[in-house]
């Protein structure tokens, strides 16, 4: 059986999508449903059972899960990164995957965690999966740093050979609805130009950067969850990697393909950031990934051209989820 934590949430409801279109259904969900409509992510999926997420820690801590697990690909997580409370980013994100790893390293189980780009900060020291620098990085936010510190952990512990954690950019694409304000700029523009026929953007506040010329390694959710089943067949390949495009774009680019997808005219409004993120904005980030490719990793990965088109017409205009869609 395939545990996917997170499975009802945006990429981990993905991920048993593109499970089910490869012929998979043994698949277990373990998540927390709420009172959003998360639950929308999993409609029209196949699986076998689905677990609160506390529910499923309690099966195993008592090692006494009523089925064999054979891998858990561990995308659970509080992602906010303007989460205030450290207390629940500790438990939930820390804590909760520590608990994961040394189940799976007792039972010889797959794992593959989710690690974030935020784990970066700055930028400062680069966006190098090397995990010889993983001491080095310093992130911006509580979240960021969560995540950081179980990638500490894995380091420390000597666990890089045994497992997989994935630094995930800036991922956008269906399923991603119930995110309020976390949804990617895509889905957010989209909202924006249907209702007012245009745009809002951050102006720069940086000289070397130019209104809507701040870049980032934009992922469109379909080429993230490819890269995160080929750790699902090549078992043998372990270790942090960045899952991004490998090339930074403009968020003008962005909302220029998405303006685009949608047959309308670029219309764009920049307005001035607030002050309470501006020194903890990123103008730059960009995943090398070299390392996946070196990992085995060969498919083509979408351009924001691409990725945006694919989003807008199949999915946004016809508003479908993943599961309830033809494609």
């Amino acid at each position: 059986m395939i545990v996917v934590t997170g499975g009802a949430g945006f990429i981990g409801s993905a991920v048993v999508w593109k499970l089910n279109k490869m012929g998979i259904d043994k698949i277990v969900i373990v998540d927390e449903l709420g009172k959003d409509e998360k639950w929308k992510n999993i409609n029209g999926l196949k699986y076998a059972d689905f677990f609160h997420k506390d529910d499923f820690m309690g099966l195993i801590l008592k090692r006494n899960a009523p089925f064999k697990i054979t891998s858990i690909i561990h995308l659970g997580a509080c992602s906010s990164t303007t989460e205030k409370d450290a207390d629940y980013l500790m438990d939930n994100n820390y804590h909760y995957s520590q608990e994961l790893a040394k189940f799976c390293l007792e039972n010889g189980t797959r794992f593959i965690y989710a690690s974030s780009a935020a784990t970066y900060g700055d930028g400062s020291f680069g966006y190098n999966d090397d995990e010889n620098k993983i001491d080095t990085l310093r992130p911006l936010n509580m979240y960021g740093y969560s995540k950081h510190l179980f990638d500490l952990w894995i380091k420390r512990n000597g666990l890089l050979n045994k497992v997989v954690g994935l630094k995930y950019f800036n991922v956008y694409g269906p399923n991603e609805y119930h995110k309020d304000d976390m949804r990617s700029v895509v889905h957010k523009a989209f909202e924006q130009v249907r209702d007012t026929g245009k745009v809002q953007l951050f102006r720069s506040h940086r000289p070397d950067f130019k209104d809507g010329e701040q870049k980032r390694d934009f992922i469109y959710v379909k080429d993230a969850v490819d890269m995160t089943l080929h750790f699902l067949d090549h078992q043998d390949e372990n270790g942090i990697f960045n899952v991004g495009t490998g090339k930074a774009q403009t968020w003008i680019e962005l909302v220029t393909a998405l303006f685009n997808a949608l047959g309308k005219p670029v219309n764009i409004e920049f307005v001035d950031m607030p002050e309470s993120i501006r020194n903890k904005y990123q103008y730059f980030t960009e995943g090398n990934i070299a390392k996946l490719s070196n990992a085995g990793y060969i498919n083509p990965v979408m351009n924001v051209e691409e990725g945006v088109t694919d989003y807008v017409k199949n999915y946004l205009l016809k508003d479908v989820y993943l599961g309830l869609s033809k494609h």
